[in-house]
């Protein structure tokens, strides 16, 4: 029997140079690629044959083309995630567990290019609201800061934004089976609310050069149409989705498919839907409570959070800082239950500062990126805290917090762009992607061995007496046939 290749590298010799029965060739990517069912059952013959999976022998309702299906099927289990993956995302393949692309082959750029690059935007998109409030606020009207830096910021949001959407829609035009395994990562899935999120964003933070104060609703109506529709399908996971339970599947990036309501509720004060936004507020305010909760606690029943997943942690933060800028905006004024969502939000921040030793000791990636939305979204809720209570502390905490959010953002901006153009890094092999619905080892259980291991096993299984009495009555039978010759 031939054993499948372990740590990383092609599961089942799927195109890989570490195949079973082929050596040298590339990797076969075609098992992600966009296809109907028909094709993609027709594209699975020649792989089972040049792989050799049909050589294995299995029982009767185990195939070799069931397995080669297991392999591939598009629901993977959250909890194998969990089990499978560790890193800050959730990116990097245990040292165990077995892939169905090959490991030590350059994929093709676009299944590189993961949902993740949207926190990218996030961050850029942010600091366009961050230094239009800087720019317009009674609080910080002495620094004289120009408009024209907010106008910079927001064209280079925007021109980033139409970049990554146009690449990932690529993606999903040309590898929509690797989109659909990222939908179903417990991390990746709450970042389909990222391209959404910014786009309210850019419409929040326009600048007055561009566009008047006021929108027309339908504005709103673009961009908060995709997030409804994400907030019926992943919230209702939550409630009764099985595997998909919140309590199982719970996760520092959980807040962000929690914050769009939030944005939401401020684009409909801003387009003048002051009930809309009121509803939203409560839809995320909810949610957020039972979020906040389940990460806190951690039920016995919930998937092990892994120790590396810290960059992400910084998302405790943007969640309770946007539901007060949200009540502002929608109820008028800063008051009680703003300020209150407020205080939440800065001790999150302090708490999280103080451990800062959580934060070190990672590789450069994407996933750095989760700490800027937060920041800035604390900023801007400081910003509107000390408008209304104003004084030397306030002030002095508003610009502290503002410039370091700012300087996050410049240092992730310029080492991203090393790591793209120069080192060419940032996007390595997506291994996250390739797991395989079940480890190796439980698909080997399935299996029914070979007749004559089977013969020799129920052979030695017998008790001596059994042995004795079969050998006697073959004697015996050998011993007629030899007198009746």
């Amino acid at each position: 029997m031939k054993a499948l290749p372990r740590s990383g590298k092609s599961f089942g010799g799927f195109g890989s140079a570490h195949r079973i029965g082929g050596e040298g060739k590339k990797g076969d990517f075609s098992i992600f690629r966009t296809k109907s069912s028909l094709v993609r059952q027709n594209s699975k013959l020649p792989l089972r044959k040049e792989s050799g999976i049909d050589n294995v022998q299995y029982n009767d309702n185990v195939s070799g083309g069931q397995l080669d299906e297991s392999l591939l099927n598009k629901s993977v289990p959250a909890g194998r995630y969990f089990a499978a993956l560790r890193g800050p995302e959730l990116d990097e393949v245990k040292d165990s567990e077995d892939i169905l692309l090959p490991k030590d082959e350059k994929w093709p750029f676009l299944l590189r290019f993961p949902i993740g690059c949207f926190g990218i935007c996030l961050g850029l998109s942010s600091q366009a609201i961050l230094w239009r409030a800087l720019s317009t606020s009674q609080a910080t009207k002495l620094l004289h800061i120009t408009p024209l830096i907010n106008l910079l910021i927001w064209l280079l949001a925007l021109s980033v934004l139409v970049a990554v959407f146009i690449t990932y829609a690529l993606k999903c035009v040309f590898y929509f089976e690797a989109v659909k395994r990222e939908y179903f990562h417990p991390v990746r899935v709450n970042f389909f609310f990222a391209p959404w999120v910014v786009c309210m964003f850019l419409a929040i933070g326009v600048p007055s050069q561009i566009a008047p104060d006021t929108m027309h609703p339908s504005v709103w109506c673009a961009f908060m149409g995709p997030i409804i529709f994400l907030d019926l399908k992943v919230y209702g996971q939550w409630l009764s989705g099985g595997k998909r339970r919140l309590c199982k599947v719970a996760n520092p990036s959980s807040h962000l498919s929690v914050v769009g309501n939030f944005v939401g509720a401020i684009l409909a004060a801003k387009v003048g839907w002051h009930e809309a936004g009121k509803f939203l507020w409560a839809i995320g305010f909810a949610h957020y409570l039972v979020v906040f909760v389940t990460l806190y606690q951690r039920l016995p029943t919930s998937e092990a959070l892994p120790k590396e997943l810290h960059p992400v942690y910084s998302m405790f933060i943007a969640t309770p800082a946007a539901a007060s800028i949200a009540w502002g905006a929608v109820y008028g004024e800063f008051d009680g239950l703003a300020r209150t969502c407020f205080f939440i939000a800065l001790f999150l921040y302090c708490s999280l500062i103080v451990r800062i030793n959580f934060f070190r000791g990672f590789r450069f990636s994407v996933a750095w990126w989760s700490y800027t939305f937060p920041m800035t979204t604390a900023s801007i809720a400081t910003i509107k805290y000390a408008e209304q209570v104003p004084c030397v502390i306030t002030k002095a905490l508003a610009l502290t917090l503002s410039f370091m959010s700012s300087t996050m953002v410049s240092i992730l901006f310029v080492s991203t762009l090393l790591h793209a153009f120069v080192w060419k890094t940032l996007f390595p092999n997506d291994l996250a992607i390739a797991i395989a619905v079940t480890k190796r080892r439980q698909v080997l259980k399935e299996k029914k061995p070979f007749k004559k291991a089977y013969d020799i096993r129920r052979w030695t299984k017998q008790s001596p007496l059994s042995l004795v009495s079969n050998m006697g009555l073959k004697h015996n039978a050998a011993d007629k046939s030899t007198n009746v010759g």
